[in-house]
């Protein structure tokens, strides 16, 4: 049953009354000092003296100088389970991407700026904190610390292909060498790692489905019978693969539905890799696995896949199909000779579970529709209480929109943690509030959001930027320019094929006529009920060309440093576009369905087709949205939505329609040169 929004705000404000005595500013949230005698370390470090030494003390027995410790698991999933999470345990940095490297005498991370400052908070002085993430500059910190000729350790179960060979290449000159190390040195030390979740896996409900998963492994063996180099075998090694090839899904990974697990599918058989004591009888009939044909799954031990795979390679006339992205080194480096092997960037999986079919499109849709009305419950919420009592926090409003949307039909939980963040918070792009972290809510400042649910079907993610009190004139620029961005974006056509990468300059364009830019991605996709970063679809160099039937985020932003954040995130389908010419084109159709800040828009910035994009983007959400808010009795919510709906009156700037023309002549040109 729905929680009525009334109940929903009772239950937060009593959670926050009750659990969170609000820290004022948050100044207790200091940065290490290590010059300072004694160094000043923030409550948020961890205190690494004694990991290090149990590590260090094991590296000699192993002839290893030094030894890299990825953030990551061996499926290279950009989320991780606790138990994997090797990085954070050895150096207290809790980010999603970095690698650490420790030698007798030092230890380093390196990550990207969304995470110098969280790094800074976190670390001991233990450590130094490299601000870069390229292989290059781990090697030549290497090259500086560990005495020539000596070797560097690391665990082939965490290092994909590209990063052995980045590796590999930048050693080569150097005088040191790689050591694959498969027992991890981690492991070792970690006494009280995190066991496996006693948790059996599940299968989806037929109405969420579309194909069955005998009619997707029949397509995924005609794709392998169609390839020229006419693979044996394919190798699933990414999470999502196998779920998504079974209809299944798990909880082994925080806020992904996934479960630990491989697959190699070959024209006559199927051998699934799981933890075999999860798998019900129930599931057991499901996947036919007291059979041996080709539509029987057999059941392998988790743990048994390389011993497998080398079983397998060693049958002549055998060649395997491996994507590269997901495919770590140490199974890779078992398929010889490298006749044997044949790779592309994605599995044949993923390039095709990234094109939704018609049931996936549709209840995606419908997921955004309910999400919607999480969101508006938030933000109406918001809108009452922070000028009223001024005591609400970024924590407490990230537990308050996880709260609604738990009430939300099929609601799984979130689909990461909630960034949450007021003022200069929002400033970092990745921030999300703690107990010792989060700032209390004022109408003096902008307020940031990225949400997101994980239902039965389909996951979503959404942002929203927001200002209670009286933005200023560069709070307001800034936000109708990441606006414009978004917008040129989501209305314009291109041909089926074109890369997301030839398009990303759109949602910067406005931003740089005035010098202002962002650091981040600019869109990435989304699956149905299962990672809300799901590749291979979004605008970065490594995604694959879009197609009718991907859906996507479409985020640009702008970040003033200890000052504000602003982050506009819609998620977005491809679909056909009617022109007058052409065919075979497509366009972007937005299915996140809640208004953006209205005393945010100077709408003399926005062009004339903007602004119809705007309005009508309006007319859909009420469209689309009012008869959820009537089926649920949120007339308050109806109404909220209704008034911030409303349609904005036009008006006309040549400047913005002649950067607007510009724009489209940039994006033709390159086009141009570069659609597949």
């Amino acid at each position: 049953m729905m929680m009525a929004p009334r109940v929903c705000l009772l239950a937060l404000s009593v959670a926050a009354l009750a659990g969170s005595v609000v820290h004022a500013g948050a100044l207790e949230r200091t940065e290490r000092n290590c010059s300072a005698i004694p160094p000043l370390l923030p409550s948020t470090a961890v205190d690494t003296r004694l990991r290090l030494q149990q590590l260090r003390e094991r590296m000699p027995h192993l002839n290893i100088s030094a030894y890299i410790i990825p953030g990551t698991d061996a499926h290279l999933s950009e989320y991780i389970a606790p138990r994997d999470a090797r990085m954070a345990f050895m150096s207290g940095f809790t980010g999603s991407a970095g690698t650490a490297v420790v030698t007798q005498t030092k230890a380093a991370l390196w990550t990207d700026s969304r995470y110098w400052v969280q790094a800074e908070r976190q670390l001991d002085c233990n450590w130094e904190l490299e601000k870069d993430v390229s292989v290059s500059s781990v090697v030549q910190w290497l090259i500086s610390e560990v005495p020539p000729g000596s070797e560097i350790g690391f665990d082939p179960f965490l290092f994909s292909l590209k990063m052995h060979e980045n590796y590999a290449i930048n050693l080569e000159s150097s005088n040191l060498g790689l050591k694959s190390i498969p027992d991890n040195l981690v492991d070792q030390v970690w006494k009280d790692r995190p066991q496996l979740l006693p948790d059996s896996l599940t299968r989806l409900p037929n109405r969420v489905i579309q194909r069955s998963w005998q009619e997707k492994v029949e397509h995924i063996r005609s794709l392998m019978g169609d390839n020229p180099y006419k693979p044996t075998a394919l190798l699933l090694s990414a999470l999502d693969e196998t779920a998504w090839l079974f209809n299944m899904r798990g909880n082994d990974i925080p806020y992904n539905p996934f479960f630990y697990s491989y697959t190699l599918l070959t024209m006559n058989e199927i051998w699934l890799f799981v933890h075999i004591n999860r798998v019900t009888e129930e599931l057991k009939l499901y996947l036919n696995a007291s059979c041996s044909g080709p539509l029987c799954v057999q059941l392998k031990s988790y743990d048994s896949v390389l011993e497998h795979l080398k079983t397998y390679v060693a049958q002549p006339e055998i060649k395997v199909w491996i994507g590269t992205e997901y495919t770590n080194y140490a199974l890779y480096e078992v398929i010889e000779p490298q006749e044997k092997v044949m790779t592309s960037s994605y599995s044949p999986v993923l390039t095709t579970k990234a094109v939704k079919d018609e049931t996936e499109q549709q209840i995606l849709r419908d997921a955004h529709v309910r999400d919607a009305v999480a969101v508006i419950q938030l933000l109406m919420w918001l809108e009452k209480v922070v000028p009223e009592r001024n005591n609400e926090t970024e924590l407490s409003a990230a537990k308050y929109v996880n709260e609604c949307r738990n009430k939300q039909k099929d609601s799984r939980g979130p689909s990461f943690e909630t960034i949450s963040a007021s003022g200069p918070n929002a400033a970092l792009a990745h921030y999300s509030p703690t107990e010792e972290t989060t700032r209390r809510l004022t109408v003096d400042e902008m307020y940031l959001v990225d949400s997101g649910g994980q239902y039965l079907d389909g996951t979503t993610d959404i942002t929203r930027t927001v200002h209670w009190g009286t933005p200023t004139e560069m709070q307001k620029e800034a936000f109708t320019r990441v606006l414009m961005g978004n917008i040129e974006i989501s209305r314009t056509i291109f041909p089926s094929g074109t890369r997301g990468v030839n398009i990303e300059m759109l949602g910067r364009r406005a931003l740089w006529e005035v010098g202002l830019n962002y650091g981040h991605g600019t869109g990435h996709g989304v699956g149905n009920y299962f990672g809300v970063h799901e590749w291979p679809v979004g605008f970065q160099t490594n995604n694959i060309p879009f197609r009718a039937g991907m859906f996507t985020s479409i985020e640009p932003g702008y970040y003033k440093d200890n000052d504000f954040g602003i982050r506009i995130e819609d998620i977005a389908v491809t679909v056909p576009a009617q022109t007058k010419y052409g065919h075979n084109y497509l366009t972007f159709e937005t299915v996140s369905l809640v208004p953006y800040d209205r005393k945010l828009i100077d709408t003399s910035l926005l062009s004339s087709a903007q602004l119809l994009w705007l309005n009508n983007y309006y007319e859909k959400i009420r469209e689309l949205l009012g008869p959820e808010l009537d089926k649920q009795g949120l007339q308050e919510e109806k109404n909220w939505m209704l008034k911030n709906t409303e349609s904005f009156a036009h008006s006309e700037s040549s400047a913005s329609v002649c950067s607007s023309s510009l724009t489209l002549i940039m994006l033709t040109i390159t086009l141009l040169h570069n659609v597949v």
